[in-house]
């Protein structure tokens, strides 16, 4: 493991972008692919963008190099194609969106609230915890106590019940 004296003094082993912390050993195209929304083919576009080299540390950044790969992922949805954004067709605004960070989950608990109270065969597969997609449930899905194969008992052997009396 190498300590902050190999790496520099001003390197940063934790750099906060859209509400994630980023590991700064990592290069950047890497460390920009755990921000969610943000694929390893986007980190790459987004370091393009922002005039950045791809495998420079994360934590060698300056703060204006920070500040250009914040910005340049808020432009997302201006600079991708319509096929590469993450919501396309919105619900509400019927626009092409590209959600980064939180906004994702906030839209995905949105989305399916929306479909648990107009009582689609979505949402009511959403509320038992069960596949919504036309899986099988015999073999796969399973949860809580019903996991599990019970074991036939031995031939000539005592029911557990009758050796306990």
């Amino acid at each position: 493991m190498k300590n902050k004296s190999e790496f520099g003094q001003d390197f940063r082993f934790l750099v906060r972008l859209h509400n994630t912390d980023l590991d700064g050993k990592k290069p950047v195209a890497v460390a920009l692919s755990y921000v969610p929304g943000v694929s390893h083919r986007l980190a790459r576009i987004v370091t393009t963008n922002a005039k950045v080299d791809p495998m420079k540390l994360m934590g060698n950044l300056s703060d204006p190099e920070i500040a250009a790969v914040a910005s340049a992922i808020e432009a997302l949805k201006d600079t991708v194609p319509v096929w590469m954004r993450n919501r396309q067709n919105d619900y509400e605004s019927g626009e092409d969106l590209h959600l980064v960070g939180t906004d994702i989950t906030i839209m995905l608990r949105e989305d399916l609230n929306r479909l648990k109270k107009i009582r689609s065969w979505r949402g009511h597969r959403h509320e038992k915890r069960l596949p919504t997609r036309g899986q099988r449930t015999k073999a796969n899905g399973r949860f809580g106590s019903a996991v599990g194969v019970q074991r036939k008992e031995a031939p000539g052997a005592a029911p557990k019940a009758e050796a306990k009396k």
